[in-house]
């Protein structure tokens, strides 16, 4: 059956706005007449417009984590101000994506079934993950829905610019290297074989150096094809080993321990789950409950160990900061914060101040970073070019002083 969305008047003259299943609009025009409602406007609703443009798809579609922050920022904007069901469904009308009106749709559809927009939500597990819809019911439960959606929003938000500026982090200076090797890479291959080939006639001995470029080069151009093959092939056997959970857990355990990236790493899973876990508290969600959801999406495998150690930990009676200090692996600030919020009786104020002091911390690690890898790697660049332009101009001066003398 479709779904069609209709504007009416009832027989006391008030509007009336809302969506009922039909199989033609001739059937929901029916329906319409039997509930003695005059049709003001009758269309199909946004599930059906988004699944006729949208036709077949190979792959299920879903929520990217900015749509789904701008989703969240929405409803807790118009839940203000509007019933649920007519902020669902002006979200859903507005959005310029068609699989973000489907899956909108479906939600609309459900809560107009009469369920909670948590259960609702569970419609599209891939859209809305476990934390997001346990946080949803919380606010459905206490009766501060759009408190705690603006708050969840804010979370949201927060995230998406960690995101961000993680991405900024990797990708500039992988961006520049790539450049730099793919320029190296041109001269060896193309520029260099053709300049050192003047030198075969001349009879005499190559400095070391020319003869080091020009082997290199040969090599590289001759055999360029069996390097991406082998870089192809370490890469799947990389990605297949990253498969196995033991040598899943030693290569996380030694991203951590490296100098710099470890405690990056370390300092990024700490503010995400000092920000969840203060967001979770301040919403009155059991911190129970929100720590296990929470492991659920950590990536490092040392740290989501930690982070069930725990669970586990405070399942048995123990406390937070007393369950993060056994576990080793967390700043010694968050620790230290989450003992002076739990023995104040102020824990999600505390984890917000620990978030927001590492995410400081972070930002000021990527600004310096990125200011001082860039003319690294134009320093490296340039000495590499000097190198080969060196070995070119090295036998030219010798040809000099043997014609001199």
């Amino acid at each position: 059956m479709a779904e069609f969305d209709y504007v009416a008047i009832d027989p006391a003259g008030k509007e009336r706005k809302g969506a009922l299943k039909a199989e033609t609009l001739e059937d929901a025009r029916a329906k319409l007449d039997a509930r003695k409602l005059f049709i003001v406007e009758l269309s199909a609703g946004a599930v059906e417009v988004a699944r006729k443009r949208a036709g077949l798809s190979l792959r299920t579609p879903r929520l990217s984590p900015k749509e789904l922050t701008l989703f969240t920022r929405q409803l807790a904007t118009l839940t203000q101000v509007s019933p649920l069901e007519e902020s669902l469904r002006t979200i859903g009308r507005q959005s310029e994506q068609d699989h973000v009106r489907l899956i909108v749709g479906k939600v609309h559809g459900g809560v107009m079934e009469g369920r909670r927009l948590a259960d609702a939500l569970g419609v599209e597990p891939k859209s809305f993950p476990p934390l997001y819809r346990a946080m949803i019911s919380a606010g459905e439960s206490s009766g501060s829905l759009p408190a705690i959606m603006e708050r969840l929003s804010d979370l949201m938000e927060r995230q998406a610019l960690m995101r961000s500026k993680v991405l900024t982090a990797i990708a500039y200076p992988s961006v520049l290297a790539s450049f730099a090797v793919l320029v190296v890479a041109a001269l060896m291959i193309f520029v260099v074989p053709k300049v050192v080939e003047q030198f075969d006639t001349v009879g005499q001995e190559l400095p070391l150096l020319t003869r080091m470029v020009m082997g290199l080069s040969a090599f590289l151009a001759g055999w360029w094809w069996l390097l991406l093959i082998l870089i192809g092939l370490a890469a799947v056997g990389f990605w297949r080993a990253m498969k196995n959970e033991r040598f899943h857990y030693r290569f996380d355990a030694m991203l951590l321990g490296l100098p710099v990236l470890g405690k990056l790493i370390r300092d990024l899973h700490a503010a995400r789950m000092a920000r969840t876990l203060s967001t979770m508290v301040a919403s009155r969600l059991p911190l129970l409950e929100g720590l296990t959801l929470t492991a659920n999406t950590v990536h490092n495998r040392v740290l989501r160990r930690a982070s069930d150690d725990i669970v586990e930990a405070i399942r048995g009676g123990g406390s937070l900061s007393a369950a993060l200090r056994r576990a080793g692996v967390f700043p010694p600030l968050l620790v230290y914060l989450a003992a002076s919020g739990e023995s104040a009786g102020r824990l999600d104020t505390m984890l917000a101040r620990a978030a927001e002091y590492l995410e400081r911390e972070f930002d000021a690690f990527t600004s310096t970073a990125l200011a001082m890898l860039e003319p690294i790697i134009i320093i490296i660049m340039g000495a590499i070019v000097a190198v080969i332009i060196l070995s070119i101009l090295l036998p030219i001066l010798q040809l000099q002083s043997l014609t001199g003398a």
